[in-house]
């Protein structure tokens, strides 16, 4: 989960002040937030747009800093924000920025600082300090079926086997963050076409074009049918549009650069945590420690299917499975419907609270489900299963 900024990115800090008309009623607000890259990450942009459209429809002013690497120089970005621009609610979006981010809320008690996916907030003693995230493996396992149905389409075409149905995932680190995705977005598939396997090949980096085009070139080189990512550019959708390749992306639509490629993109929408925080603060009210946003509060969101691309009767199977995870009756990691070394898995600890020695400290399988994002909001799902075969690992 630990982003590390590409040395190319961590010269400079870039901000940008943007006054909106405080609603009417509301104390004076300003908002400052803190981005590892800017605009041409997909990442960032989504976090990027959430926040100026948030901020508008809540009536405050917002400062944003771009280019922030996981550094001090986001401890020194967060108190530019506070001592020059008058912020007195700080947002940081990636996963390195959190001990910084804690540094500077240990400094100003006084300032409420939230940070997206990390860990530390429930432990951390910090009233000032929050963590968020969503549920997001919801929307990797909807995008999932999308590109089950996809292979289908393309088995009954006779374009393969249903044994020569496998998929690729470029992904950028081996972190529960990223293991989590790919696992919900492979048993999506499965749940729909049940001889999927998959493989994994990761960058080492959230943000490199070219490595995560070569990841993508390499797994459809190694016989992958489909392709889909947890990386931050257009590497891998660019390959696959070049290679004629179905690819399911994320963070956002890819339809306009990849028109005969694409199927569908899941996503996390950061508007309404943004207008909670800020209606917290506002009215004074406490903002959770750890926050996790779903489907139902509308933070996990799916772009349109490409129609022109995806199967038939993928928009109305996907609205079928988004109401029954709503209702419950679909759970992501059911564990009826996956096995590890051939076997059922009955009990299984995770690192929730993140101590130095990566110690496994929380049970989460209850009654046959492994409860993901429920002792906190950050993903903690790395079990191995069976049909994903990682091809490399990389740490960071």
């Amino acid at each position: 989960m630990k982003r590390i900024l590409a040395v190319l990115l961590a010269a400079m800090m870039v901000f940008a002040f943007v006054a909106c008309s405080p609603a009417e009623g509301s104390k004076d607000l300003k908002v400052g937030f803190i981005f590892l890259h800017d605009e041409n990450s997909t990442y960032d942009l989504n976090f990027i747009n959430a926040a100026k459209e948030a901020c508008q429809k809540m009536g405050v002013e917002y400062v944003q800093k771009t280019q922030i690497p996981e550094s001090n120089d986001c401890y020194t970005a967060a108190v530019e924000l506070i001592e020059s621009d008058g912020c007195t609610l700080i947002f940081a979006d990636s996963f390195g920025h959190e001990s910084f981010l804690m540094k500077a809320a240990a400094e100003y008690p006084d300032v409420e600082f939230c940070h997206a996916t990390g860990t530390q907030a429930h432990t951390s003693e910090l009233k000032n300090f929050h963590n968020a995230f969503a549920s997001i493996y919801e929307g990797r396992f909807l995008a999932g079926v999308a590109a089950g149905m996809k292979l289908n389409e393309m088995i009954a075409a006779g374009q393969f086997t249903a044994e020569e149905a496998k998929m690729g995932y470029v992904g950028a680190f081996t972190f529960a963050e990223v293991m989590s995705g790919y696992t919900s977005f492979y048993l999506g598939a499965k749940s729909v076409c049940p001889t999927v396997t998959m493989d994994v090949k990761f960058t080492g980096s959230w943000y490199n074009e070219q490595l995560e085009k070569e990841a993508a070139q390499a797994l459809i080189n190694g016989g992958c049918k489909l392709i889909s990512q947890h990386a931050d550019s257009m590497g891998a959708p660019t390959a696959c549009e070049t290679a004629g390749v179905p690819n399911v992306s994320y963070n956002g639509s890819t339809l306009s650069a990849c028109p005969n490629t694409f199927i569908v993109s899941s996503r996390i929408n950061w508007v309404p945590y943004f207008e909670y925080i800020i209606d917290c603060v506002l009215n004074d009210k406490e903002i959770a420690t750890d926050w996790t946003g779903t489907i139902e509060t509308g933070s996990v969101v799916l772009t349109d299917v490409n129609t022109a691309v995806a199967a038939e009767g993928t928009v109305e199977k996907l609205a079928d499975v988004k109401a029954a995870l709503l209702d419950g009756s679909i759970n992501v990691f059911d564990t009826a419907n996956f096995t590890i070394g051939g076997e059922t898995v009955t009990s299984y600890k995770a690192d929730v609270d993140t101590d130095a020695n990566y110690e496994k400290d929380t049970e989460v399988v209850e009654n046959g489900v492994f409860y993901e994002s429920k002792y906190r909001s950050a993903p903690y799902f790395d079990a191995r299963i069976d049909g994903i075969t990682l091809l490399d690992e990389n740490y960071g």
